[in-house]
């Protein structure tokens, strides 16, 4: 069977892991951590990044420094996981689900302005596939109505925007190095801001509310607490595991990327025969290669090829329920404008197996199955 998703492993992870518990400490901000932390501000330019257990409670830290108040409304896609929405929810939003475009998934960015009310407090973008939203637009929105900017760039890492890292454009930023991910810790993720005074601020919140990071820098004498916060460091050990796959964050990168490209060029003669629709790159954006899809017809046809994909032994899967649609979509939201594109192209889309050391008979086998499915000769 070809899998879906294989966590990547470059094979120095487990010395680092040793390293680490040899130097009896595994806990968080441990020599490890503050190497992740070196690596990803230097990389991507940030002024303050933190890793955290998850890019769950990266995007809840960036929900609570909104400063969301019961009644307060954030906009964000509906096309994306629950993580994105639960950040909100648990700060006391409601949720404004608004449309995306059919050409890269991503919110709309010309339907975000007719959402916006006198209680919009923030914009919740989601990078789906690790290609940006068109952010000078939204950012523009935001700036000019005072609304802050979350980016969700979970599936983002080493995705650009006109030359700028995904995660260090809006107010904060979100990744995720969960194992499906293109650089995993198991579970984890990171919080990036460009703000010295909020990365101040989500400093004490991490750590349970008090400044004890200043503490452990010498910057103070002893710490107390200061503000409601939790726990959201992750064990050293996970920063370990991670580090050793920022080291090699390029050729894991440019592996995943030769895959994709693989991919995009032996199904072209299906999308020009108009039987799938392929993925798009915008001219201003690098994408990282975090997954490959294709839109089948309607919902029938997606269903279809995924069995059939099954039967040849290769895994693959649709993607996000709209969570407009779900219970707590309703619930704790409502949709803005008309759902003209959400729900039908999340009937289409497909996800094909994808992940760092992808082998090439591996790959050949999934297109030879969809060009079966298709019921077309595929060119030598």
């Amino acid at each position: 069977m070809i899998d879906f998703n294989v966590p990547p492993y470059i094979g120095t992870e487990l010395a680092y892991v040793k390293e680490a518990a040899e130097n009896h400490k595994i806990c968080g901000d441990g020599p490890f951590t503050k190497r992740c932390h070196a690596w990803m501000r230097e990389r991507f330019n940030a002024a303050k990044v933190l890793l955290t257990t998850s890019g769950t409670t990266a995007l809840e830290m960036a929900a609570l420094l909104c400063s969301i108040e019961d009644g307060d409304e954030v906009i964000l896609p509906s096309f994306t996981f629950s993580s994105t929405a639960n950040a909100f929810v648990l700060a006391g939003a409601h949720l404004v689900f608004v449309d995306v475009r059919p050409d890269t998934m991503n919110i709309d960015e010309n339907k975000i302005e007719a959402a916006i009310t006198s209680r919009t407090k923030a914009i919740c973008v989601v990078h789906y596939a690790g290609v940006s939203c068109e952010m000078d637009t939204i950012m523009d929105i935001a700036r000019r109505h005072g609304l802050k900017v979350v980016e969700d760039a979970a599936q983002g890492v080493m995705s650009t925007y006109k030359g700028k890292a995904l995660g260090t454009i809006g107010d904060f930023g979100c990744f995720s190095f969960h194992e499906t991910k293109n650089y995993s810790m198991g579970e984890g993720g990171a919080f990036l801001t460009q703000s010295l005074e909020y990365g101040d601020k989500a400093e004490v919140l991490r750590e349970k509310g008090t400044d004890r990071s200043k503490f452990l820098r010498g910057q103070i004498d002893k710490y107390t607490w200061q503000d409601y916060g939790s726990s959201y460091l992750p064990s050293d050990i996970n920063a370990a595991y991670l580090l050793a796959q920022l080291e090699q964050a390029n050729h894991i990168n440019d592996n995943r990327l030769a895959s994709w490209n693989a991919y995009h060029k032996a199904f072209a003669p299906l999308k020009e025969r108009g039987l799938v629709e392929l993925p798009y790159i915008p001219e201003d954006c690098v994408h990282n290669a975090h997954m490959y899809w294709l839109k089948a017809r309607d919902l029938k046809e997606r269903t279809e090829l995924i069995a059939h994909l099954k039967k040849r032994d290769a895994q693959a899967t649709f993607h996000y329920i709209p969570l407009h649609s779900a219970p707590a979509g309703k619930k704790f939201g409502h949709f803005a404008g008309k759902d003209e594109y959400t729900t039908k192209e999340s009937n289409r889309l497909l996800r094909l197996p994808m992940y760092y050391g992808l082998a090439s008979e591996d790959l050949n086998t999934v297109v030879d199955a969809v060009y079966e499915f298709y019921g077309v000769a595929r060119e030598a």
